[in-house]
């Protein structure tokens, strides 16, 4: 007889490497799947019934409220596939005594090349280029280069040094905006940064880059007042959360060309099915696939099902979220 019962609410969790899964049957778990749909789990009836009676449940994008935490009778461990851990209610699960667990070291590669091809696509409208193509037109499309331009990082953690690290083969200037007291200053002196001010970074900066995690704090910082400060020319770039930049301002900002354009792998509503970004021509789109390659989803699934064993057999995670 298993020992645990663990509830998987990820959809990509050892769907394309099995390991994960096998690692948990070895662990004696008993396993059942939340959804076959492809969405998300959500606050509802049959959320809270499938949470009522598990000691564990790994989560990618999916909403674990308090209403859901509170109907968990056995729960022990919320396990999370990825890196962000705005979608689960840390107090919630605080008071119940249940762990949180995530894996910031997995994907930090995968987001940043995305980053990358993001800045490419919107400056050199790779997308709106291949549509030419197909449609049997040969369109020559002026782009802008990103060789030299200055590039602005909002946020300088493990996907911001990653991206920074890049943006050195391009010999692209880079100013820094961290809101921490702690700035890496050996980090900066090898790839010549400079940490400034967020008005600074907009003002001055071809490319802006979002890389701060979803906090109260950080909820809309990026709005209408931000964005009229950014150069004309310049391109918005946010692949770490949706509701960090405030959208309704973007889309005025694209529409009236206070920017010259945007590249979002992330949204306020995901999926942004009646979003009027997906009507403006000077925006990149992409359906929060940061973190989705072969080798970051391997590593992502390894380190979530530890995370999960370990904690129930009693052990210390991997990477346990700080819960104030």
């Amino acid at each position: 007889m298993n020992k645990y019962k663990v509830l998987i609410a990820s959809r990509s969790f050892g769907r394309i490497y099995k390991e994960p899964l096998n690692m948990l049957k070895k662990g004696g778990c008993d396993i059942k799947f939340a959804s076959s749909s492809g969405r998300p789990l959500n606050e509802d009836e049959r959320a809270r019934a499938l949470i009522v009676d598990v000691d564990g449940i790994i989560v990618g994008s999916d909403k674990i409220t308090k209403e859901v935490i509170n109907e968990a009778t056995r729960l022990k461990v919320i396990s999370k596939h990825g890196v962000g851990v705005d979608n689960i209610d840390l107090n919630a699960a605080s008071k119940k005594g249940i762990v949180v667990t995530n894996v910031p070291e997995a994907n930090f590669n995968a987001v940043a090349d995305l980053t990358f091809g993001l800045m490419l696509a919107i400056a050199r409208s790779i997308c709106e280029a291949d549509k030419t193509v197909r449609r049997g037109l040969w369109k020559r499309i002026i782009g802008t280069e990103l060789w030299g331009k200055t590039l602005g990082v909002v946020g300088v953690g493990r996907i911001g040094k990653a991206v920074i690290r890049r943006a050195k083969g391009f010999d692209m200037k880079v100013l820094a905006h961290r809101k921490h007291v702690f700035k890496d200053e050996a980090f900066a002196r090898k790839y010549g940064l400079s940490y400034v001010s967020l008005e600074r970074v907009l003002k001055e900066s071809d490319f802006v880059t979002i890389h701060v995690p979803l906090t109260e704090e950080t909820r809309g910082m990026i709005g209408e007042k931000e964005m009229r400060i950014m150069k004309k020319t310049a391109y918005l770039i946010n692949a770490a959360r949706g509701g960090i930049v405030n959208e309704e301002a973007l889309c005025k900002a694209l529409r009236e060309r206070w920017i010259a354009g945007a590249a979002l792998d992330v949204f306020e509503n995901e999926r942004p099915i009646d979003s009027p970004l997906l009507k403006l021509e000077n925006v990149v789109l992409t359906p929060h696939i940061g973190a989705y390659t072969y080798e970051a989803l391997k590593e992502m699934g390894v380190t979530t099902a530890k995370n999960l064993l370990n904690v129930l057999e009693g052990k210390q995670p991997l990477h346990k979220v700080k819960m104030t």
